[in-house]
């Protein structure tokens, strides 16, 4: 089944997937995990509430840094960051509270949209929606306490492919989903870059590559590294979070060499979701996608490999190579997380919409048009949050271009505290990472997957003419709707849902 969930070439292979062939500790043969099946036959415990938390109080300094991206051999780059190093990562538990103060330091304004965590509208970090834009030399102070634990991350929200091109975004763990512990753990953040030969940035955005699927990067790294390869425990079991930080690209995430589970996807906790060394079961993730798998490492000597089989050619994400003496032994039992903690929907009283993302024509109507008496509708962007060109729409209305830089109307207007299933549509041939800010929902359904898993997220892969339903219990404010292909958004893409 393809994205995101097991590839079709599982299908041919379920009652295999479902008994277990068998992977002893070390990596050796494939399958005998615990799989979804085998899983639910177990009672799945909620975890406890937290206590009193910490509070992290952090700074940011949103500006440019030279660094040497791929080691030292490469030419410096000239990247922007939060902080002295790209991508970094905030770790708190799950009931401590953030204060995190951003200073601006770069020449156009900023803000730090804390992607898929479920906190109040007013920090969600939307330029001119939720918050004004952080201007050169200001400051802004975010404050909130994550809800959720899992895998996050950070970035602003305005000339996104811009800003998040040249490297400004952050990871957040949050933890407090683990009922058995690991025997270690894995960040891994992959992003492709835009620079010429001569280490300088070429364009971010292209007519060609906004109206399609995206414009990608020349030089594809993880944790900045052309080639990432790590040392690891032998037949430990290891969490890995990965994390799709590029502006475009669609990746599908197979394992080779070892015996590998999802865990989490989208930072929420699932019934283990078997991976399979061969390529045979994978999973797709477009940008700002995140997976969390557990692996069975292989015996000493021997190297595993996360792989994209996206790519024309298998691309290695991280090579892991095994060292010292086996730590496990038996079969891997992944089931090591406790059930999430978000609002479940209520299916038989959901109010169903249907959302089509699509092209844009002359036929796409004018937000301006319905721009009606509310002050907030008349207030005017700048150029970084608006596009020059109008390639996306959704349900035939896109986000407003440079010729009407005033913030539109909602999409729709909802209930706070009501189920919504909500039925999106693609009408288009190229695949949308579509991203609901401030919730959390279930997948409920497919047209081309008929077998699916179970599992919740933030964002969700749209394939070409696919259908997918999903469903949430809505939360109060102005919370973004959007296609996460940065180029997509910034081209109309985009609008938000009011809930009040």
């Amino acid at each position: 089944m393809v994205m995101p969930g097991i590839s079709r070439r599982t299908l041919l292979r379920g009652a295999l997937a479902a008994g277990g062939a068998g992977l002893m500790a070390g990596g050796e043969r494939a399958g005998d995990l615990l799989t979804t099946d085998a899983a639910a036959a177990t009672p799945w415990r909620s975890a406890p509430e937290p206590g009193p938390g910490r509070l992290h109080e952090i700074t940011f300094e949103a500006a440019e840094r030279e660094m040497a991206l791929f080691g030292p051999g490469d030419a410096p780059v000239r990247i922007w960051s939060y902080a002295d190093k790209p991508f970094p990562v905030v770790r708190v538990s799950r009931g401590d509270r953030i204060r995190a103060e951003v200073h601006n330091r770069l020449p156009e304004h900023v803000s730090v949209h804390w992607h898929g965590l479920r906190i109040p509208n007013a920090m969600d970090g939307v330029q001119y929606l939720t918050q004004p834009p952080i201007q050169t030399g200001e400051r802004f102070t975010y404050d909130f306490a994550p809800p959720d634990p899992g895998t996050f991350f950070f970035h602003p929200h305005c000339n996104e492919s811009g800003q998040v091109g040249r490297g400004l975004a952050g990871i957040m763990v949050v933890e407090g989903d683990e009922r058995v512990k690991p025997d270690g753990e894995l960040i891994l953040a992959v992003k492709d870059w835009r620079l010429g030969p001569d280490g300088r940035w070429l364009e971010f955005s292209t007519p060609q590559g906004a109206s399609r699927g995206g414009t990608f990067g020349t030089r594809r790294s993880t944790n900045d590294q052309r080639a990432f390869a790590a040392e690891v425990p032998a037949a430990a079991d290891l969490r890995v979070r990965l994390l799709n930080l590029d502006s475009s690209r669609v990746m599908e995430i197979g394992i080779e060499g070892a015996a590998a589970a999802i865990v989490a996807v989208d930072g929420h906790a699932v019934r283990p979701i078997p991976l399979d060394r061969s390529g045979q079961e994978t999973w797709r993730m477009g940008p700002a996608m995140r997976l969390d798998l557990l692996v069975r490492t292989p015996k000493p000597g021997a190297v595993a490999k996360i792989v994209d089989y996206q790519s024309a050619e298998p691309w290695t994400v991280a090579a892991l190579a095994a060292t010292g003496k086996p730590r496990r032994r038996g079969a891997l039992d992944a089931d090591i997380l406790y059930r999430p903690v978000f609002p479940e929907p209520d299916l038989a009283h959901a109010e169903t919409l249907s959302w089509t993302f699509m092209a844009a024509s002359d036929s796409v109507a004018s937000f301006a048009d319905a721009a009606g008496s509310d002050p907030a509708q008349r207030l005017l962007m700048d150029s970084l949050c608006v596009s020059e060109r109008t390639y996306w729409a959704i349900n035939k209305l896109s986000w407003p271009n440079a010729a009407d830089r005033r913030l539109p109307p909602p999409l729709g207007v909802l209930t706070a505290g009501r189920t919504y299933r909500f039925e999106l549509v693609n009408a288009t041939p190229h695949p949308h990472p579509i991203h609901l800010h401030g919730h959390v929902f279930r997948v409920v359904s497919s047209s081309e997957r008929a077998r699916m898993p179970a599992y919740a997220a933030d964002t969700v892969l749209l394939s070409p003419k696919e259908r997918v339903e999903i469903a949430f219990v809505a939360t109060a404010g102005d919370w973004m709707f959007h296609c996460h292909i940065l180029e997509h958004l910034e081209t109309g893409m985009m609008g938000y849902l009011r809930v009040v």
